[in-house]
């Protein structure tokens, strides 16, 4: 058989998960909470679900959730997006990008992206004909060298892909990067694909750059946001993208031959939910606090660590600890440690090596303090 993906195997996300659970660990390895999600949105979820709101919701979206979008954009981020034309409700985030780019990128495009990255950008460019230009983010700080990015652009570059907060790095977009960035949209004419998942977890006082401040962006951008990011619900799958009406336009055409739409009642309990705007403003103090007590436990470890500054994931180096590649320490962590963590590399397209692992720390504390005592254990090998 003729693979559209020959190089792609298993998600190394799952392939961790399953060791996690075939050797007992701590599993900080998958990015999700081990928490549950407020207990009055699985009451609107019900209450509307006993209603009988059970059937298919627009294609769009749930008005009444569209409108609570844009009132919300606007207040954060000073931007008006028209919830008829310009926002659409999407079944999580990887849909939503891997949409966005099958609406967009044709055979021989070139596509701009930044390593390590998300592992869906990557297949999604390939299975739409299009063609990756992978740049890789600075080695330590894990910065965008905007003079490498313009060294790449062609007259076929059509799309650029960014992520912030960044995943796996937990860095943060600067405003001398969002400078950067208008100067080759004035310069070039092309898409930007903004990933946003991670808006609300930001810290130490960062503030989040959406696209959606900026005209000269959010006039070609297509941006992506992830309710199950926000409400601890990743297992419900669903997100949303913001777009001009010209971009949308063409966004729909492909969701609704993709999923048309999207869970009814969960839509409706999201519009109840963000009535309460404590919620999502008070998530940077709630994540910051599990980060800085992760941290905290660490200090006497062998690992060096530089605090994220988003997501609720954080890089750990352990060059001190091993010279073992990152996929064979992940799994000896895993098997002989009792952690399952995630190894950097596979965030590459080429498999770059690297002296980093990834864990997460959306979890209890007790999870948190038995994960530490474990790694702070660990001796150079």
């Amino acid at each position: 058989m003729n693979s559209k993906l020959p190089n792609s195997g298993t998600s190394i996300f799952a392939v961790m998960s399953a060791m996690a659970k075939e050797n007992n660990a701590i599993n900080l390895s998958q990015g999700f909470p081990d928490f549950n999600c407020p207990d009055k949105l699985i009451e609107y979820v019900h209450d509307f679900m006993k209603g009988g709101f059970n059937q298919y919701a627009p294609m769009q979206g749930i008005p009444v959730l569209r409108k609570a979008i844009s009132e919300k954009m606007e207040k954060l981020y000073g931007k008006y997006f028209n919830p008829e034309k310009e926002i659409t409700i999407t079944a999580g985030g990887t849909q939503a990008l891997f949409t966005a780019i099958s609406a967009f990128v044709h055979k021989g495009d070139e596509v701009i992206l930044f390593e390590p990255a998300y592992d869906s950008y990557l297949p999604s460019v390939l299975l739409n004909g299009g063609i990756p230009i992978p740049i890789k983010l600075d080695e330590k700080k894990f910065t965008i060298d905007w003079e490498n990015v313009r060294s790449v652009l062609t007259s076929k570059t059509k799309m650029i892909i960014l992520n912030t907060p960044h995943n796996p790095s937990g860095t943060v977009l600067q405003q001398n990067d969002i400078e950067e960035l208008i100067k080759i949209v004035n310069d070039f004419d092309l898409i930007l694909l903004s990933d946003e998942v991670y808006e609300h977890i930001i810290f130490d006082d960062e503030e989040h750059l959406s696209f959606a401040k900026y005209e000269e962006l959010a006039s070609r951008s297509l941006i992506v946001f992830s309710f199950g990011k926000t409400y601890h619900t990743t297992g419900w799958k669903m997100g949303y993208v913001l777009a001009p009406a010209l971009l949308t336009n063409e966004f729909r055409k492909v969701h609704q031959f993709n999923v048309f739409c999207v869970n009814t009642p969960i839509q409706l309990a999201y519009a109840e939910m963000m009535k309460d705007e404590e919620h999502y403003l008070s998530l940077p103090k709630f994540y910051q606090q599990k980060r800085d007590y992760f941290i905290g436990l660490m200090k006497d470890s062998k690992f060096t660590l530089t605090p994220s500054k988003g997501t609720y994931f954080q890089l750990l180096e352990y060059s001190k600890l091993s010279n073992l590649s990152d996929m064979e320490f992940a799994k000896w962590l895993t098997r002989e440690i009792g952690v399952a963590v995630i190894p950097l590399s596979p965030f590459y397209s080429n498999g770059t090596e690297s002296k980093y692992i990834r864990i997460c720390f959306a979890k209890s504390e007790e999870v948190l303090k038995a994960a530490a005592e474990k790694l702070s254990k660990i001796k150079p090998l």
